[in-house]
């Protein structure tokens, strides 16, 4: 990429490559500066006389941007440097891309149930539903929203209204409880009040009207969205701010 052309190098030490098993001495590598730092963008990130605001469009990647905006692919690099949530984050996804990470981050099952869980249904346990037949070994539990996350086993899915039945390991204790079964992408995440604050229920009653229910699904097209609005560098001012920076990183 050739905005790093302008970095400086360090010496880095990388993993354990760093170590020398003979001697115990130090191993550097000269490396790119990838920390290096300078104060012009941080003055312009405070000018409003300097940048405009920029949504990204589904699909666009960041040299497209630079085209559109500048004439020219190159100056892509200064929508990171602008935006710390775009440097923190990465550019974001599209929604088919995200389709495919969120399906991927939670690919179980949630059974979600208004019956007391206290002492069991505890990560370990198998569970089996009395309706679908599918089986399925508990992960983790979420008690404040009532919830059982399940890794199936098999290729039978619960029925969305069963009675699922967990057993302990030694098979010596069972208990039953009555669910909702969603795909856990689009379990409940957590519950907002009309200012969209996160707001705590109780698990007892289940979803109570007044607030709203966000989804796993929901929660991440929210961030991805939020990181389409982002700070541009106006056309006018590019070239001075780029020339700046990278006087800054020679200096």
């Amino acid at each position: 990429m050739n905005f790093f052309k302008d970095f400086k190098y360090a010496n880095y030490i990388f993993g354990e490559e760093g170590h020398s098993r003979a001697s115990g001495d130090v191993i550097t590598e000269l490396f790119t500066n990838l920390a290096q730092y300078v104060e012009v963008l941080d003055s312009v990130k405070v000018n409003n006389a300097y940048h405009t605001k920029y949504y990204i469009q589904e699909g666009e990647r960041p040299d497209q941007v630079s085209m559109k905006i500048y004439g020219v692919p190159y100056y892509h690099w200064t929508f990171f440097m602008m935006n710390d949530n775009l440097r923190e984050q990465g550019w974001p996804l599209t929604y088919r891309q995200l389709d495919e990470v969120v399906k991927r981050d939670f690919p179980h099952t949630t059974c979600t149930t208004t019956d007391d869980l206290t002492g069991h249904f505890l990560p370990g346990e198998r569970v089996i539903g009395s309706t679908s037949g599918a089986r399925g070994n508990i992960l983790r539990r979420n008690l404040d929203l009532g919830q059982i996350i399940i890794e199936q086993v098999g290729t039978v899915n619960f029925s969305s209204r069963e009675v699922i039945t967990s057993s302990n390991v030694n098979a010596t204790k069972t208990q039953s409880v009555l669910v909702d079964t969603v795909a856990e992408y689009n379990a409940i995440h957590h519950y907002e009040n009309a200012a969209g604050e996160w707001v705590d229920i109780d698990p007892f009653v289940g979803n109570p009207g007044i607030y709203t229910a966000v989804t796993n699904y929901d929660r991440y097209v929210k961030q991805n969205d939020q990181q389409k609005e982002i700070n541009v560098i106006k056309p006018n001012n590019v070239i001075e701010v780029a020339n700046l920076y990278k006087q800054a990183l020679n200096s």
